[in-house]
Parts: structure tokens; sequence; C-alpha cells
């Protein structure tokens, strides 16, 4: 894996502060890093370290009930009784991670997009959402740019742009200052990705479907 989550987002992960749907988003990253897990798990263990010697004394199953809470502060949002290990897509079959796995429940139907794409949307509730987006051989994506952010995670294959090339777990944050023309060649690609605002065609007829663009990804 060549590209991983911000320190700042890493923070924001352990402390519970990100949006329930980016926290997917990063959690299922740091289920296929290890080196990110690592960092997570630092980064709490200081969080709670920090949180006990800040607190007022309190008998030792209260500190015990803490160093719990905070631990668990992973993620706000409440977890499925059912984890799936798989998702498929017309007789394709994609294992997923854990922190996936315990919302795909919450999958919507996948509807099939010009330019070899398909979309299943995830709504974790009404202002997080997130899709599945598969890329088939040879697809591609009008050049864009995003009105907010885009986390965008590589769950099985390869896809590229005009920056890099990303493979299984890369993890890909864009903001508004970056345009991108996501494309596979000669293998498939399924990819998590959240935004926080649609995104915006920038070339050619592609700028006329920006009144839609919230019926691709959002």
């Amino acid at each position: 894996m060549k590209f991983h989550p911000s320190e700042e987002l890493l923070v924001g992960y352990a402390s519970g502060d990100l949006n329930p749907a980016l926290t997917v988003v990063v959690g299922t990253h740091i289920d296929m890093c290890p080196r990110c897990r690592s960092v997570a798990e630092d980064i709490q263990n200081h969080m709670a370290t920090r949180e006990l010697h800040q607190s007022a004394p309190l008998a030792e199953p209260d500190l015990n009930s803490m160093l719990e809470h905070i631990m668990a502060s992973e993620s706000p949002i409440v977890r499925s009784a059912k984890v799936h290990e798989q998702v498929s897509l017309e007789g394709k079959v994609f294992k997923v991670p854990r922190s996936l796995g315990r919302h795909v429940d919450r999958l919507g139907p996948w509807s099939h997009m010009p330019g070899g794409l398909w979309r299943a949307p995830l709504e974790l509730d009404a202002d997080s959402r997130m899709n599945l987006i598969y890329m088939q051989e040879n697809a591609s994506l009008p050049e864009h740019t995003h009105r907010g952010s885009e986390a965008t995670l590589v769950l099985n294959g390869v896809f590229n742009d005009e920056h890099d090339e990303y493979r299984d777990g890369d993890f890909i944050f864009l903001d508004e200052h970056k345009h991108h023309s996501p494309q596979t060649t000669d293998e498939d690609c399924l990819t998590l990705a959240y935004l926080d605002a649609p995104l915006q065609f920038t070339s050619g007829l592609a700028r006329l479907l920006n009144p839609f663009s919230s019926l691709f990804f959002r």
C-alpha cells in the first residue's frame, strides 16, 4: 500500500470525532493495513493514558471501565449483529474487511452507470452515505473535482488516474483543489467511496451532467 489516511484522520478515528461514513472508510483501511492499525492503537493508548492522568483519582473498577470506554470509541456507529464477509455483483464475489462487513446489510441495490461503472449506496443515517463503486475493465469516469472532500478506498483490484496507480488497501483523500479522471485498464476494481458533497465534472460534454451529479456519487 502506498496511500494511507493522514495522522489527523487517524486521530479523528481513534477519538470518535469522524462522521459515521468516514469512520467506516478509515476503519476498513485500518483492517487492511497493519501499519495504520499499529498507529491507531498507539494513538488510542496515548489518549487513554492522558485521560486517566488528567482525571481525578477513582476506584480501580471505575478506572478499568473508563479505559474500556475510551478504547471502544473507535466507531460511533451501532454495529450490526451479523458481520458479512463478502458482497457480490453480476456473479463476481468480493471479500470485505470486518469494519465494512458490519454494515453490508445496509447496502442498497446495484445500479449500472455510463462508463462501465456500477454503484451501490450504503446509508448509515440521513447524513452519512457512501457508495461501493465497481469499475469493470477499461472503465472510466470523466475528469472531475469535488465541491467538498472525497475519500476512496480500494477494496479489490486496481485503478489509476493522471496522478498515480491505486491498489488493494490504498486510501485516497481529495478535496476541491484536486482534479482527476479515474479509469481501469485490463483489471477491474471495487472501491468504497465517501463524499460530503456531490462531485463536479470539469471537462467536455460531461459538464452537462453537473446538475445531476448528486445522482452519481452522493
